[in-house]
């Protein structure tokens, strides 16, 4: 394996298992990927947070349109009010950009609890 490689599978697994939220979507605001942390802060299994839709369990209207304004380098990160599983709200701090792998356009955000 080259040294990209193992490079590329650390960052992967690191991110796995990492302590920030990880989630990604594509151009129809469907999550493609998130990890085991997103997951655990939200209380929905991996396969729940999938079949939902970027802005799903935002607390705020203008959850989407604020995203937007930090993927777009107008804010270096956001806050957002989010539902969780069991109904409760918790408060994130988001950092988050565009990426193209394979041609195809995603969108990549990380967040944490603000405390």
């Amino acid at each position: 394996m080259s040294e990209p490689l193992i490079q590329i599978g650390l960052v992967g697994e690191a991110l796995e298992r990492g302590p920030v939220a990880v989630f990604v979507f594509d151009d129809d605001l469907r999550y493609c990927a998130v990890n085991e942390y997103a997951c655990e802060l939200l209380g929905y299994t991996r396969e729940e947070l999938l079949s939902l839709r970027a802005g799903a369990l935002s607390a705020s209207p203008q959850a989407l349109d604020d995203y937007a304004e930090v993927v777009g380098g107008d804010r270096p990160e956001g806050r957002t009010r989010v539902r969780r599983k069991d109904g409760t709200e918790i408060t994130l701090r988001y950092r988050a950009c565009e990426t193209t792998v394979g041609g195809i356009t995603y969108y990549v955000g990380t967040a944490w609890p603000e405390e």
